[in-house]
């Protein structure tokens, strides 16, 4: 039965996660006496035709048809995604995608080659062009079980985790997240280690850290950065967290887009800043799933 307080009002971000500083915290390790968790989080995804979406030029974004950003959006899945999977193969990664549930549809042989080389899939909704805010708890449940139902059934298995599109949520992400089947929320962007979060049932729902500055949505678009300037930024990211985690375990997300580094420039200098991370020592080179799993193992 769930506790009453939680239907009373919205819940606060401070009643799903305890605050507890970085220096008091419980220790926890890595497996193999690693310091540092590294995941790779390429989003795919799918736009309604003449909905809009991320813009390489906002002038034309409102038009229908908009022939200038939505063929640059479909440059991802044509083109920019293979060129990352040719890259990540070339460096032994598996990548933890952030998929689209129509991604499955549309794009079929992006999930098949994904699969194939072991990838991990998180649910990311059933299109970019919706987000949950605004809906009710109804229409966010069945958004939430059509994504797990089909990469169920496209990747032959669960999805562990979700990220929200644009990482947008309803006071009841979380609980429904939960209640449906996910283990592990990479919506929320508040750590450099995992927590647990708190939700109506009492499901366990760890949140894993995202990046949404190591991002190259917000690094290229919103910063206005250059691929030389974000693969510095990866570089610098990882410095400052391979230094502290001299002192306990943490985790980097590097989080991608194939129509942005998938671009042959920006590609280069990507390749170039994880062949740096692969230099060093005391690198877990994970999926969102088993840093959450590695977590929860020793609560």
């Amino acid at each position: 039965m769930p506790d009453p307080k939680w239907e009373v009002q919205p819940v606060q971000l401070h009643e799903r996660v305890d605050y507890v500083p970085l220096p008091e915290r419980k220790p926890f390790t890595w497996p193999n006496g690693a310091r540092l968790a590294v995941w790779v989080a390429p989003n795919v995804e799918w736009f309604v035709p003449d909905a809009g979406g991320p813009c390489i030029n906002e002038l034309t974004g409102g038009l229908k048809p908009d022939t200038l950003n939505a063929p640059w959006r479909e440059y991802g899945a044509r083109v920019g995604f293979w060129r990352m999977l040719d890259m990540l193969d070339r460096l032994g990664i598996r990548a933890s995608v952030n998929l689209n549930a129509l991604v499955c549809e549309h794009y079929p042989q992006i999930v098949e080659a994904g699969v194939k080389r072991g990838w991990e899939f998180l649910g990311h909704g059933v299109t970019n062009s919706q987000l949950l805010a605004g809906l009710s708890e109804d229409e966010e449940r069945q958004v939430i079980q059509r994504c797990y139902e089909t990469l169920r059934s496209a990747t032959g298995r669960p999805p562990a985790g979700w990220m929200g599109p644009a990482l947008i949520e309803t006071h009841l992400t979380p609980d429904l997240l939960a209640e449906v089947g996910f283990r592990y929320n990479a919506d929320w962007c508040d750590d450099d280690q995992p927590h647990l979060m708190r939700t109506r049932s009492g499901k366990r729902l760890i949140s894993v850290p995202y990046a949404i500055e190591v991002n190259d949505y917000t690094a290229i678009l919103g910063f206005r950065m250059t691929g030389e300037q974000f693969g510095q930024m990866v570089r610098d990211q990882f410095d400052c967290l391979y230094a502290e985690s001299a002192n306990g375990p943490r985790v980097m997300c590097i989080a991608l887009h194939p129509f942005l580094t998938g671009q042959p420039h920006r590609s280069l200098h990507l390749e170039r800043a994880l062949q740096y991370i692969k230099r060093h020592e005391g690198v877990w080179w994970a999926t969102g799933e088993e840093i959450a799993d590695a977590y929860a193992a020793q609560l």
